[in-house]
């Protein structure tokens, strides 16, 4: 079956109603996009990069730790089959934190406990904010300048965690410098953009996205000598889903004590503030790709985001809790996806068939043992590769989110604190520096014409979107592929 629900011009891509969910099958209401699919085979790597994490602070078993980022992959598909257009992923610049708070307890139960206790209370508070609809008035009533610094922030961390002494960079210097530098130049650049446009093998090679990079990581990591040469092995792999169940879940350990989900909750909130810049990017990128794609309306509903990855979270703290937690957005892809999307309805039909089939592609590649055996040596500079296109993508939005330059100032105060203090402090900071400089202007702020979005979206009538849209269309011309 190769033929899906068409849409009218203008319209969203059909969907079954299911409450405050739009159901979407692939083949039945969008194409299915094989670039993505196909860039989601390799870009598992990402995927499997959380199980050293795991096995660092659990102690876990390989096998246990890959059950749980396959049973974390398969939650990765409600997003786009329940209506979220986005390529959900961790929530990568709160892993220190998480990590940090975990750690305090002693190795074994009392860390499983903690981190069980820490997930289902960031569950809890996501549901309750999505199915009340109090998450897209959060999202509104936040000022412009904490907005702004907590999105620069998160891109900050995500950079500071690969050049850190010891980070990635250090491990895989050479690398990381040419598949980074030529996975930007792919993405972003204007020169790139023009050649994909011309046609020919430029296009064939921009519609794999960074399909190639990964391949490239594979063959230059060993000729650096930064890793060695794949040992690939036939079959599928090989969780140990019995193991994962028997000592690192709610079914072997027991429910944490009261005093855990009480001690979780500083940690839980800062979480949650990092979480929230991931749900401010996701609805700048969206609405950017809306305001590019007249032909099929994209509808990003920050409460019906929440309920996902809260029920995601809230499912995982019981059947198999992660280090890395169930984000709202895997902000690299996301940018990799929209990017082809915003080429028009030839290069990819619907959002939901770019994010969907990426997702379906991930979940296969970690089904298959080669593809797992073929990316494990490089798991540190996919991971590398991911952070740093989320780093650059956040500062940018990070940035448009001002709206004068006051904003822009709490907004780096706020960022630099984030990297240092943690996301606490960093909203903290921000909230006491909108007091003294805005007053009772607390939630509007100011707006000085320092950007031409904000004037623009003053004297002209436009079709609604957020703050962030016109200025990523008409002030970033890096992201400009037309």
């Amino acid at each position: 079956m190769n033929q899906w629900k068409q849409r009218a011009e203008g319209a969203e891509t059909p969907y079954i109603a299911m409450g405050p969910f739009k159901l979407r099958l692939p083949f039945l209401h969008y194409r299915f996009e094989l670039p993505d699919y196909l860039q989601g085979l390799l870009m598992c790597a990402v995927d499997l990069a959380a199980i050293p994490l795991m096995t660092e602070l659990l102690g876990m078993p390989f096998e246990a730790a890959l059950a749980i980022v396959m049973l974390n992959g398969v939650l990765y598909l409600l997003h786009h089959l329940f209506g979220d257009p986005v390529v959900p992923g961790w929530i990568t610049p709160a892993i220190p934190l998480l990590m940090a708070y975990v750690s305090a307890f002693p190795e074994g139960e009392a860390r499983v406990h903690a981190l069980i206790a820490f997930q289902m209370m960031l569950g809890i508070l996501a549901l309750f904010l999505g199915r009340t609809g109090l998450a897209a008035r959060v999202v509104s009533l936040i000022p412009s300048a904490i907005k702004a610094g907590v999105i620069m922030g998160a891109g900050l961390a995500a950079i500071v965690v690969v050049f850190d002494e010891g980070g990635r960079f250090s491990q895989y210097p050479f690398t990381i410098s040419i598949a980074v530098g030529l996975a930007f130049y792919l993405i972003f650049s204007r020169h790139f953009a023009k050649l994909k446009a011309s046609g020919g093998a430029w296009a064939s090679l921009g519609k794999l996205g960074i399909f190639p990079i990964i391949v490239l990581a594979i063959i230059i990591a060993p000729l650096f000598g930064e890793a060695p040469w794949p040992n690939v092995e036939w079959g599928f792999s090989q969780p140990d889903f019995a193991l994962m169940f028997s000592e690192y879940t709610v079914f072997g350990v027991g429910l944490p004590p009261l005093s855990m989900y009480v001690t979780a909750i500083p940690t839980v909130l800062a979480a949650y503030i990092v979480l929230f810049g991931d749900v401010l990017q996701s609805k700048a990128l969206l609405d950017e790709a809306d305001d590019m794609r007249r032909d099929e309306k994209v509808d990003y509903n920050p409460d019906r985001a929440h309920m996902i990855f809260g029920g995601r979270n809230l499912g995982m703290s019981v059947f198999g809790p992660d280090v890395v937690m169930c984000g709202p957005l895997w902000a690299a892809m996301q940018v990799v996806v929209t990017e082809r999307y915003k080429e028009g309805k030839a290069a990819m039909d619907s959002i939901f068939g770019g994010s969907g089939s990426f997702r379906w592609g991930t979940n296969t590649g970690l089904l298959l043992l080669p593809i797992v055996s073929l990316v494990q040596p490089i798991l540190g500079i996919a991971l590398a590769l991911t952070l740093l296109i989320q780093g650059y993508v956040s500062v940018r939005i990070g940035i448009m989110e001002a709206r004068s330059q006051r904003d822009l100032g709490i907004a780096g105060v706020i960022a630099a604190v984030l990297v240092i203090k943690g996301a606490t402090w960093a909203f903290a900071v921000g909230v006491l520096l909108c007091l003294l400089i805005y007053g009772r202007r607390f939630f509007s702020g100011e707006n000085d014409g320092t950007f031409a979005k904000d004037l623009t979206r003053d004297t002209t009538p436009q079709r609604p979107a957020s703050d962030s849209t016109k200025s990523l269309h008409e002030s970033d011309a890096s992201l400009d592929v037309h």
